[in-house]
């Protein structure tokens, strides 16, 4: 029935049953969807979310996949990917994105028009509304700084404007998820510049990420929020971490603040390992690490 309901509104092709979400993370883990959906519209998302209420069926979005780890046993209900909705205007100073665009190529769209401002995200991996989730950042920069608006829509299936200080958003965080709210684009106010200028800090930042970065494996990206007073991957390093591995996955010896799978990983392996580290940091130096990447899903 459900399957059903949601083809109706969808179309077949935009519905799949018992999705591998490994193929939808950047770690290339995770179990199976019931039901993958990928609308292509607003009206779309809002009858979906509609849905869901009325049946009470789980339902949850994930974005790009980039700062998630999903757990072997997979995700029960629906869950939405707002992949197709990647549309990007610019217009002056401002620049609006779908939820669904990455914010490379949002940061790419701005210095093809000598805006400046996201010079910071052109190598974060996440989209658009996966960055105002957990206000992503880099070398100082950080979504919070250029957000003027979100188009959301809300857990009752309404679409609300909300201005960037209504979104709560922090060191790695916002309201979005508490609210339950479903970001569909969102407004940039980005300030005109040399088209030179934005490019040199852009390759410099890109040349940054690759060098240090393990990019050729999968990796969440950064494991967890930088404690005050320290950086995580130091202290990892420091712990004699660097390198040590559970099953498949591995402390990234290219940046101990970074894990891999580097060998077929499990979920459960990969979450083992950053238990591990969590637990001897805080034995040898009794700082607590904190997680940046969130952990969703059911174990087998």
């Amino acid at each position: 029935m459900i399957y059903e309901e949601l083809v109706s509104i969808l179309t077949e092709e935009n519905v799949v049953k018992n999705k591998p979400l490994k193929q939808h993370t950047y770690t290339r883990l995770g179990g199976q969807a019931d039901y993958f959906i990928t609308p292509e519209s607003y009206e779309q998302v809002q009858e979906v979310i509609q849905l869901a209420e009325k049946v009470q069926v789980p339902f949850m979005l994930l974005g790009n996949g980039s700062n998630l780890i999903i757990k072997d046993g997979g995700i029960r209900g629906i869950v939405m990917y707002l992949g197709k909705l990647n549309q990007i205007e610019i217009r002056d100073e401002s620049l609006t994105a779908q939820s669904g665009a990455l914010i490379v190529n949002v940061s790419r769209a701005a210095l093809d028009k000598d805006l400046s401002g996201l010079e910071f995200a052109c190598g974060i991996p996440g989209s658009v509304g996966g960055a105002l989730f957990m206000n992503a950042g880099a070398y100082g920069g950080e979504i919070k700084d250029i957000l003027e608006s979100a188009l959301v829509v809300t857990k009752e299936g309404e679409i609300k404007r909300k201005l960037a200080k209504e979104l709560e958003l922090d060191y790695r965080t916002s309201n979005i998820s508490a609210k339950g709210y479903i970001v569909l684009e969102a407004t940039f106010s980005l300030k005109k510049a040399k088209h030179q200028a934005i490019k040199e800090v852009m390759d410099d930042l890109t040349f940054k990420r690759e060098s240090k970065q393990p990019l050729e494996y999968p990796t969440c990206g950064s494991v967890f929020k930088r404690p005050p007073g320290y950086f995580a991957g130091k202290l990892i390093q420091d712990s004699g971490l660097q390198g040590k591995q559970i099953g498949g996955a591995q402390v990234s010896l290219k940046h101990a603040g970074f894990i891999i799978n580097k060998d077929n990983a499990t979920a459960a392996e990969y979450i083992g390992l950053i238990e591990h580290v969590q637990k001897e940091v805080k034995k040898q130096f009794d700082v607590t690490l904190e997680r940046e990447v969130r952990i969703i899903g059911e174990d087998i």
